[in-house]
């Protein structure tokens, strides 16, 4: 059996998936990009800020489903510029409180609508 996770505090997928999915005790979270749930456009600001959103955005979705950022045990992060690396990971951090999950950081030649960064998780629900 499988839940579907979607939350009006996070951009709807722009394509066929979901926002989350629940299979069994694993919630996994698409990738998630900088997009104004308003007017649903892409938000390019700074690297920083934009990360914060992405990051806020994966919250909510947790949160929807039951976790929160404690529950995270994997993480996804693609890049179009590795020089952002630093930027990222210092907002990136500030969401654990050190025990961080494990990670992959992929610079990409495009993301979906231009995006400068896509993160998606993996949470177990305990």
């Amino acid at each position: 059996m499988k839940k579907i996770i979607n939350t009006e505090s996070a951009p709807a997928p722009i394509g066929p998936y979901n926002q989350a999915v629940i299979v069994g005790d694993c919630m996994y979270i698409s990738g998630t990009i900088a997009m104004d749930l308003q007017s649903k456009q892409l938000v390019k600001t700074t690297i920083k800020e934009e990360t914060k959103m992405v990051m806020d955005y994966i919250g909510a979705i947790l949160k929807a489903g039951g976790c929160t950022f404690d529950n995270v045990v994997k993480s996804t992060i693609f890049l179009t510029d590795m020089n952002h690396f630093v930027h990222v990971n210092e907002v990136y951090a500030s969401y654990f409180k050190g025990d961080f999950p494990a990670r992959a950081t992929i610079q990409a030649t495009r993301l979906p609508k231009d995006a400068n960064v896509e993160i998606s998780v993996e949470a177990k629900i305990f």
